[in-house]
């Protein structure tokens, strides 16, 4: 029994982290979609929840502002989620610049704010962003030139991660974007991302339908039902957001236990991406919920593997079973040496990768315990 856990656990763990990145790079190599992409000027809706963002949105607002695209074709609507800061007075400011503000006293959630400026926007696309991030000049055009093509619902761009302070969480979570991206790209050549950006996507107006108001990922859960409408969310790299890295491990697991108890919500929410019929069952299985499992699997690989490390008698068995238990405390002690190294200014990248991806692990469980639980953060600033 303890071999079966083992080769079950082996496996689970390098086709996800593996095998199903080198399979969806193959599709896209050999079965590539190509985006009918043509420099359109649709009407364009930027729209902002934010939540006591003082500190950002005046920056926010000015490096929107200065996008490269047609001054007339572009507004931008902050919805402010009940902030208690100087928020609200910020944006006023910018009331002359085709910028609208709403604003309620009562905090009601991320979903409701979304909902509310999408209520009110104008634009044919409706680009969604953050307070905290910045765009490149050409991101409004890169993003609408893919909505040339009917086909194309949902488009998400590149999220740039810089890392400011040079600490080994922020060298670790900017690695795992490089990861994430590569294979979001993959997904999008041969046919649908799962899931988009929250700092940097934009839908077809047509196509939005309100969330729920419990809702924990509107990235993926607004693209998903694009998708299951039968247009493609695609990936363009051409559109770049910067942001910074968080400045803590502890605010980064965070903002991960928030974002992998959303992908347990999504079943829950939306059980349509486990029927059969879901064209991208496959995607969402392998790229989302097997994330999710991959620290259960995690633990019993280890159970398992010191079980027949020391029960084993056969020569060559015994030899593999040592080897790869070995293997697994090697990785287990550049946990320990990344956790040391994020306490002080050095950086090792092997170890420090090694903790970031530990970090991740640890926050799908607590993710899961939080959601049995009945737990729901519905905001969290700067998101």
């Amino acid at each position: 029994m303890a071999k079966i856990f083992f080769w079950v656990s082996l496996t689970a763990i390098f086709y996800t982290f593996v095998g199903y990145p080198i399979i969806v790079y193959l599709l896209a190599k050999f079965r590539a979609r190509q985006v009918e992409k043509a420099a359109i000027t649709p009407t364009v809706s930027i729209v902002i929840a934010c939540l006591n963002e003082e500190q950002n949105i005046a920056a926010r607002l000015e490096n929107l502002l200065a996008c490269d695209y047609p001054a007339a074709r572009f507004e931008i609507l902050v919805v402010s989620d009940g902030s208690t800061d100087n928020t609200l007075n910020i944006v006023k400011r910018y009331a002359e610049k085709r910028v609208r503000v709403f604003h309620y006293d009562e905090r009601q959630g991320k979903p409701t704010a979304l909902n509310l400026g999408l209520a009110n926007a104008n634009g044919e696309i409706v680009v969604f962003t953050d307070a905290r991030q910045s765009f490149e000049p050409d991101v409004i055009k890169e993003l609408v030139a893919n909505f040339a093509d009917p086909q194309v619902g949902a488009a998400t761009g590149a999220y740039l991660m810089s890392d400011k302070k040079g600490s080994s969480v922020g060298e670790g979570v900017g690695f795992y974007w490089q990861y994430e991206e590569l294979i979001r790209k993959s997904e999008a050549r041969f046919g649908s991302v799962i899931g988009a950006t929250g700092a940097i996507y934009a839908i077809r107006k047509t196509l939005w339908q309100p969330l729920p108001t419990e809702t924990i990922l509107d990235d993926v859960y607004t693209p998903m039902r694009i998708a299951m409408q039968g247009y493609r969310v695609v990936f363009e790299d051409k559109a770049l957001a910067h942001d910074v890295a968080a400045k803590s491990a502890a605010k980064e697991f965070a903002r991960k236990v928030r974002t992998l108890m959303g992908n347990y919500q999504l079943c829950q929410l939306m059980p349509r991406l486990l029927w059969p019929t879901n064209g991208l069952l496959l995607q969402f299985f392998s790229h989302k919920l097997l994330r999710l499992a991959a620290p259960i699997f995690m633990i019993i690989l280890l159970a398992a593997n010191l079980l027949l490390a020391m029960r084993e008698t056969t020569t060559a068995a015994a030899i593999f079973y040592q080897s790869s238990l070995a293997g697994q405390l090697v990785f287990y002690a550049s946990v320990f040496f990344g956790w040391l190294l994020s306490k002080s200014s050095r950086k090792v990248r092997l170890f420090n990768v090694a903790y970031v991806f530990s970090v991740m692990n640890a926050a799908a469980l607590v993710g899961l315990f939080y959601f049995v639980l009945g737990k729901r953060n519905v905001w969290v600033r700067g998101e």
